[in-house]
């Protein structure tokens, strides 16, 4: 070996030390183990607004995002979508005036906001992380990170979505069957539901709902209108932060295509809900999903290294 060349074994030290800092290495939930529904093998909806229940275990990355109220009691603000074991994205509008960690808590794997069943899971939020671009005024990136302590364990009633791809084929479209799911309000004036409900809905084209019958330019290339453009299903307050999850069928997964933000009253004509389109957020999100990671320590960091990359090192080792 020639003199100053690392051996072999002192070169992958230093990728793997490398790579528990490294963004280039963002880790992603293996697509095996995102985006299915064990307990359920059908599309069901129904509408969030004046519809039925969900199924029990119907939608496994639902999460209930809840602050902490006077005594021991906490109360359901927003929707949450879990996307690994111990992160869940939602709206940064859901704590605007709340951004203190311990005032909040997750549950996850729950049907019933007042029934807790044996599957569930809370979690307190370790930090919270709002994209630093976020407009309160437009709700311009109106995307918020949390992290669970402890992570949590998948089952049957809680898994993570699959975030989307940058390539996808079939590629997903306005043909695309999306539900969305929430304890919101059922009635634009009306309570939070106990039980979550979902629905499913309608990818309407941008330029329509920017035209001036309905939002008048609002909607901007970052969001999604999704709903029914003659009213009646939608989602309402409370419901914020929840998914738009679509389904691809080649794979027999669902896709967070999108985040609950924003929409003029509720399920209301011409003004259908608006999500957050998470495809321009991917790397944003994987970048924060590492730093999470390495922030809890180098051994729960998932280290991708490209094969030809570790060969080609390997070889100029000897």
């Amino acid at each position: 070996m020639a003199a100053g060349r690392p051996g072999a074994a002192l070169l992958l030290q230093l990728l793997l030390q490398a790579g528990a800092v490294s963004r280039a290495a963002a880790p992603r939930v293996p697509p095996e183990a995102c985006g299915q529904r064990p307990l359920l093998d059908s599309i069901l909806g129904s509408r969030i607004v004046g519809g039925q229940n969900a199924p029990i275990g119907a939608w496994p990355w639902s999460v209930s995002l809840q602050v902490h109220q006077t005594g021991k009691q906490f109360a359901h603000i927003c929707g949450g979508v879990l996307v690994n074991e111990n992160s869940v994205l939602t709206a940064a509008h859901c704590v605007t005036g709340r951004k203190d960690p311990h005032s909040w808590r997750a549950v996850l794997g729950m049907h019933n906001l007042w029934e807790h069943g044996k599957h569930i899971e809370k979690r307190n939020i370790a930090s919270i992380t709002v994209h630093p671009e976020f407009k309160k005024e437009t709700f311009e990136n109106d995307l918020a990170l949390f992290e669970l302590h402890p992570a949590v364990r998948y089952s049957d009633y809680i898994q993570p979505i699959c975030l989307p791809p940058a390539q996808l084929h079939p590629p997903l479209d306005n043909h695309t069957e999306c539900l969305i799911s929430g304890w919101g309000r059922t009635a634009e004036k009306g309570k939070i539901s106990a039980v979550l409900k979902e629905a499913q809905v309608e990818i309407i084209p941008t330029r329509v709902c920017n035209s001036s019958a309905a939002y008048g330019g609002l909607v901007t290339p970052n969001m999604i209108c999704a709903g029914s453009w003659s009213g009646g299903i939608d989602t309402c307050q409370g419901d914020s932060g929840g998914p738009l999850a679509c389904y691809h069928p080649s794979t027999n997964r669902y896709y967070l295509l999108g985040i609950a933000s924003f929409g003029f009253g509720c399920a209301r004509p011409k003004f259908p809900g608006i999500y957050v389109r998470l495809s321009p957020y991917r790397r944003w999100i994987e970048s924060e999903l590492l730093l999470s990671k390495a922030a809890a320590g180098p051994r729960s960091v998932t280290l991708t290294i490209p094969l030809t990359v570790l060969c080609a090192v390997l070889a100029q080792a000897f």
